[in-house]
């Protein structure tokens, strides 16, 4: 009769010892293999919730960066571009330039490849008195934005004064009791009130704003502008020194002054912005970085004592077998069964509840790991590896689980091997 129809006939007589041992085997195989796919898992799930979490702090950050947009009006232009002869300590003392340049310096601007300012704003600036109201007051041409023709458009942050229209500081439409859609005249022409500020504690107070073609006209200054505001790109660091470079290029007569508390404030706030988003994502990934490392610590700790537990438990079962076949041992041996024949009908034993428990705890190890997801992560198994991935875990689960029952059966199956068939028939 060959060995293996020996193991099936003991296999079937000895159900409760083999099942004994098939369930530690499949144990140690579960765990060891269950601890791998969950660790597969979690990463899988860490890297999804990182993503989405990317695109939710994206989807916030664009929500900040237009509100900051928008409160970035209060603060204006932080890049001045003057004409070269304009004395800077009378535009401090006055904030506005007495000297002109010609209109046509904005657009030669806009069509350079200049990256560091964008936003321009060409103006003309000078004070007057308001002979139909005998009011000193600062009037204000402007056309509106000039788009930079290189560059990605963006949406203006200021919009063009009509013509026909004007724009009214606070002062100006209090003291005077002026509305919106009021008509006025302005040195004799008529303009219907577009708009009438709140009050802004500065200068602002007692400015008109008119559309620069009929600012040039009034003023007599065809052609000709006082300023022309910018807004500084953040994305080069510290830009003065670059943008004085890069505008000296294009309009080397003249000059770039910059305001550095509204430049700061831009800075500081786009700057809090990013990096809120950052800290945020950087502390949900810390924070499923150390959830992985616990897990790996237990598992670095548990494993080992639970494949410890099982082998101990398939010889404890071994030695029980092994006993209770002393009688069987003894007769095989008389008919000539050699200790080789024994020792191998033992440890193929054991190798078939090393197959048969790793199969079933790979089978039990895959499955756990995914029921662990919850309904709303439904995760599939391509997803987790790919085919070389699972052929490799099967066979590292039917190696493993085999090695661990014959290396756990060794010591039984040496006993029964050296056991004295003449001892054993004598005994009984």
């Amino acid at each position: 009769m060959k060995i293996q129809h020996l193991v099936l006939k003991e296999i079937i007589h000895r159900k409760l010892n083999f099942s004994l041992s098939v369930f530690a085997t499949l144990i140690a195989t579960a765990s060891l293999i269950g601890s791998i796919v969950l660790l597969r898992v979690h990463d899988i799930k860490t890297q999804s919730i990182l993503q989405e979490k990317e695109a939710k702090l994206q989807e916030r950050m664009d929500i900040l960066k237009d509100d900051m947009r928008k409160a970035m009006l209060i603060l204006g232009f932080n890049v001045v571009i003057l004409p070269k002869d304009q004395n800077l300590a009378d535009w401090y003392s006055d904030d506005y330039s007495a000297k002109d340049m010609p209109e046509a310096y904005v657009d030669r601007l806009a069509n350079s490849d200049i990256l560091s300012i964008r936003h321009l704003l060409p103006s003309l600036q000078q004070k007057i008195e308001w002979p139909e109201r005998r009011r000193k007051i600062i009037l204000v041409g402007t056309r509106g934005e000039v788009p930079n023709l290189h560059q990605t458009p963006q949406k203006p942050m200021v919009q063009p004064v009509p013509f026909g229209s004007i724009t009214l500081g606070y002062e100006l439409h209090r003291s005077m009791d002026i509305r919106v859609n009021d008509t006025v005249k302005l040195m004799g022409k008529m303009f219907t009130v577009n708009k009438c500020y709140d009050e802004r504690g500065n200068q602002d107070d007692i400015t008109a704003w008119i559309n620069l073609k009929e600012a040039q006209e009034l003023l007599g200054k065809e052609g000709r502008i006082s300023a022309i505001l910018a807004l500084e790109c953040l994305c080069t660091g510290n830009s003065l020194p670059i943008i004085r470079k890069e505008i000296a290029a294009i309009l080397p007569d003249t000059q770039v002054i910059e305001r550095e508390s509204r430049a700061l404030a831009r800075a500081e706030a786009r700057t809090k912005v990013a990096q809120e988003a950052a800290m945020t994502l950087e502390k949900e990934k810390l924070a499923r970085e150390t959830i992985r490392h616990e897990m790996e610590r237990m598992a670095s700790i548990l494993i080992p004592v639970i494949l410890l537990a099982c082998a101990l438990w398939i010889a404890f079962m071994g030695f029980i077998n092994v006993r209770s076949r002393r009688e069987e041992i003894g007769i095989l041996r008389a008919v000539g069964v050699s200790a080789r024949d024994i020792f191998m009908l033992f440890t193929w034993k054991h190798l078939s509840i090393g197959i048969l428990g790793g199969f079933l705890g790979l089978v039990l190890g895959t499955i756990l790991p995914f029921m662990s997801s919850g309904p709303d992560q439904v995760i599939q198994i391509g997803v987790v590896g790919s085919l070389i991935f699972w052929l490799g875990l099967g066979a590292l689960s039917m190696i493993g689980a085999s090695f661990l029952s014959i290396v756990a059966g060794w010591i039984p199956a040496m006993i029964a091997s050296r056991q004295d068939p003449a001892e054993v028939l004598r005994g009984e």
